[in-house]
């Protein structure tokens, strides 16, 4: 299994910059003997562990600190491919519920409203991948698209 999640994380630019993101947060090195997996394990939140958690419920303040390294991995890979500085832009409410922007210049390269955010994760690390990938490629295809306004003043 660890050989497949490596694979998945070196194929995936998205994944990479997650574990980055996720590493550098690790000052005093407690994360060191971890694998990536281990890492990226509380991204991955199964069937039965969705089950589990309440249906209404109120996100802790680690579920909103993964969330943001999430969107702030998204951006970074879409300015690593293209160029142009990307960020997210998140307001939740303490209830969980909320939205997410990817601003790059004055464009709005990705939008989404999350509900139940307490639930926040994936099926497996391949999701996550094919998700996190899915946002840098249609924000890639955008930035490249309306460069004017990514570049505008």
């Amino acid at each position: 299994m660890p050989e497949v999640a490596s694979s998945v994380i070196n194929d995936s630019p998205f994944l990479s910059e997650l574990l980055k993101q996720l590493r550098s947060q690790d000052s005093y090195g407690h994360w060191d003997g971890k694998t990536d997996e281990e890492v990226l394990g509380p991204y991955v939140v199964d069937k039965e562990a969705r089950k589990a958690i309440p249906i209404i419920d109120d996100p802790d303040p680690d579920l909103l600190w993964r969330l943001e390294l999430f969107y702030n991995a998204a951006g970074l890979a879409i300015e690593r491919r293209t160029g142009a500085m990307c960020g997210p832009m998140i307001k939740m409410s303490h209830e969980g519920f909320g939205r997410v922007v990817l601003i790059a210049g004055r464009l709005i390269v990705f939008n989404k409203y999350h509900r139940d955010v307490h639930r926040f994760g994936f099926d497996s690390l391949e999701a996550m991948a094919a998700v996190g990938d899915k946002i840098v490629n249609e924000a890639a295809t955008m930035i490249g698209q309306f460069s004017a306004v990514v570049n505008y003043g």
